[in-house]
């Protein structure tokens, strides 16, 4: 047998064991908000340890996950030296996730199997990756016994909230500073270049007033129609605007959430909304922010008495390809048209990841690990989220044997 095949052979036998550490993961609800982390790391560490992987855990400060929004984060670093020459390559997957929402016909933390699928909120995106990454990690060790470089695993926990206290806490922290990294992805692309986020909540201020006698008032939802439908005119500009990065094609906006008023008889005094802009790589966010404020503001400005506020809540950078990913792009190349007997293409994607804090730390990073072909078919962030099992096996195996080209 060859070392890849003896890897495979590895995951094959430990699979069972890889499903069963991934439900237990899934079991443990880390809903964001409200981001009580903690218990999901410590309950991860426990695991860890049953498989002889002992788990560094940091403890962001109380005050300051308190600040930033949300209840707890204790992220966590798995060191393995196998000597001291050779690359450190670190694999990093995320525990928090959105809330489940509606529609589930599984327990979002079930993690029940049913037609070759794991199903549970963060099933696909990204306890999935604790679960390659963990077990790739033992294969590689049982099988291919290293004597070059290091890897760590990096299970961290804010990157519902743009990842600043998970990775971005780690690396500022001086905590660590791999050579290379994978991030949690999905199996049939590696992704080199994702688009950047702006989110903003906006405030629209009028004056409330009994509905009888409306000119007593200044309604804020007027007010805010005006501004959403000036935004949604530029949405449509948008399009016009294409990137040359395959996978991404031009930059949008959405309105996720709006509030206001206080009964159906009250002429509404405040309407609060916010926004999601994402950015291509092509797109400086610097000017990008400052055209939304001026496109808000002058919509503002044709209401008499309309005043508005603006909060950025935040701005992620778009993930640019470094030149040192190449050996990683190379080897899951490699090793996924093996694997799953097809190309597995490099590309962008739409999404904005934490992934952009190892490459802006000069971290050259991709992401790849288990899942379908487009977050559609995971049906992440919506009901009855699911990883197809066989994906998770690949994905494993792809990752174990990249570990061991990168650490010959």
């Amino acid at each position: 047998m060859t070392d890849y095949a003896k890897l495979d052979a590895w995951i094959d036998a430990h699979f069972d064991e890889e499903v069963k550490f991934l439900q237990q993961l899934v079991q443990v609800p880390t809903d964001t908000p409200p981001g009580n982390n903690a218990p999901h790391a410590e309950r991860t560490a426990e695991l860890l340890k049953d498989f002889g992987l002992d788990a560094e855990k940091h403890a962001v400060p109380a005050q300051e996950v308190k600040d930033y929004g949300l209840e707890s984060i204790t992220n966590l670093i798995v060191r393995r030296k196998y000597g001291n020459e050779g690359r450190t390559v670190a694999l990093n997957a995320h525990g928090d996730v959105v809330p489940p929402g509606e529609g589930w016909t599984h327990d979002p933390y079930g993690g029940e199997i049913a037609d070759g699928s794991l199903y549970g909120r963060a099933a696909a995106v990204s306890k999935s990756d604790f679960a390659s990454f963990t077990f790739a990690l033992r294969a590689l060790e049982a099988v291919a016994k290293p004597t070059k470089g290091s890897v760590e695993l990096h299970f961290t926990y804010d990157e519902e909230f743009g990842g600043i206290l998970g990775p971005g806490w780690l690396l500022d922290k001086g905590l660590t500073k791999p050579d290379l990294m994978i991030a949690a992805g999905f199996s049939y692309e590696v992704v080199t270049a994702h688009n950047g986020c702006l989110q903003m909540e906006v405030t629209v201020h009028g004056k409330m007033a009994h509905a009888a006698v409306p000119a007593t008032g200044i309604d804020a939802l007027q007010g805010a129609t005006k501004i959403l439908n000036a935004l949604y005119a530029q949405n449509t500009l948008y399009q016009q605007v294409t990137s040359k990065v395959e996978g991404i094609t031009h930059p949008y906006l959405n309105i996720g959430r709006i509030e206001g008023g206080t009964n159906t008889n009250v002429v509404p005094g405040k309407v609060v909304f916010k926004l999601d802009r994402r950015m291509i790589p092509e797109e400086n966010p610097v000017e990008v922010e400052a055209s939304i404020r001026k496109v808000i503001a002058d919509a503002a400005a044709e209401s008499a008495g309309i005043t508005v506020d603006i909060k950025r809540l935040l701005l992620a950078n778009s993930m640019k390809p470094l030149a040192g990913n190449k050996p990683l792009v190379d080897a899951i190349q490699k090793h996924g048209q093996d694997v799953f007997g097809e190309p597995v293409k490099a590309m962008g994607t739409p999404l904005y990841t934490d992934v952009r804090l190892y490459v802006e730390a000069g971290i050259p990073g991709v992401i790849y690990g288990a899942g379908p072909r487009t977050v559609l078919e995971s049906h992440a962030k919506r009901s009855d989220e699911r990883v197809v099992l066989e994906d998770l096996r690949r994905a494993t195996k792809v990752i174990a044997r990249t570990l061991s080209d990168l650490l010959a």
